[in-house]
Order: structure tokens, then sequence, then C-alpha cells
């Protein structure tokens, strides 16, 4: 019996590893924010003053291309979820608007890339930078 358990078990010890599944283009969410006026992709902390900031999805891109002439500049709209002390709020915020919170006021100074004519953003290339006003 031993011998048997014994030929079994590097089988055994593989079973657990056979659930798991890797996704390779899972966004990688830090537990820490990262310092402040650092350029940040979806769903990463950062810290802006004494507030975590996380921007979540961009609910609007009708920017400008890059490589386009345009009559509006358009604007770029990100939900982002602010964690203050004791509290949390969900909202959208414009490209150069300022949104004020619990006595707080941020903004959304940066968002890059650059929107083109030809091509659409993935949405995992986007890098976001806010600043406490």
């Amino acid at each position: 019996m031993n011998r048997i358990l014994a030929l079994a078990a590097p089988a055994l010890a593989a079973l657990p590893l056979a659930a798991c599944t890797v996704v390779p283009d899972a966004p990688a969410v830090a537990r820490t924010p990262m310092p402040e006026r650092y350029a940040v992709p979806i769903d990463q902390p950062v810290r802006v003053g004494d507030l975590v900031v996380t921007p979540k999805a961009v609910v609007e891109d009708s920017r400008c291309p890059e490589n386009a002439r345009c009559v509006w500049a358009g604007r770029l709209i990100v939900k982002t979820r602010i964690d203050g002390d004791g509290w949390r709020d969900t909202t959208d915020i414009t490209l150069g608007e300022t949104f004020g919170t619990h006595g707080r006021v941020i903004a959304l100074v940066s968002g890059i890339p650059e929107k083109r004519a030809d091509r659409e953003t993935d949405p995992r290339q986007y890098r976001f930078v806010y600043e406490m006003r």
C-alpha cells in the first residue's frame, strides 16, 4: 500500500495546479497605491494628496485625434473611484475639469495615448494622471 501511495504522490501533488488558469492579458492591480503624479492604467490606484484615486473605465473619448483637424476638441471622461478616510465616491471625471468631494478638489490632468483617427485605443493602453487642486 505504501508503494502505491509513493507512486501516486507526484500525480496527486499536481492536481491542485491543474485547476489553475493563467489569464495573460488581465491587468495587474497593485495592492498599494502608486505615488502622486504617476500615470496609472485602468484599475491601478494612485495616491492623490490624502486620497486614493482609481480609474475604473473610459466612459467617453471623443478627443480630436492627433492626426486630424477638428472644429471641436472633444473630451475624455473617466469613471473614477475616490477613496478617503471612511468614505468612497465613484464619479465620472472629465479631462481638464475639477471634481470636488468631501472638502477636496481633484482633477484629471492627463490621459494618454492621444486618440488617433486610424485606429481604436485598446483600453489597456490608457494611462491617467490626477492631481489635488
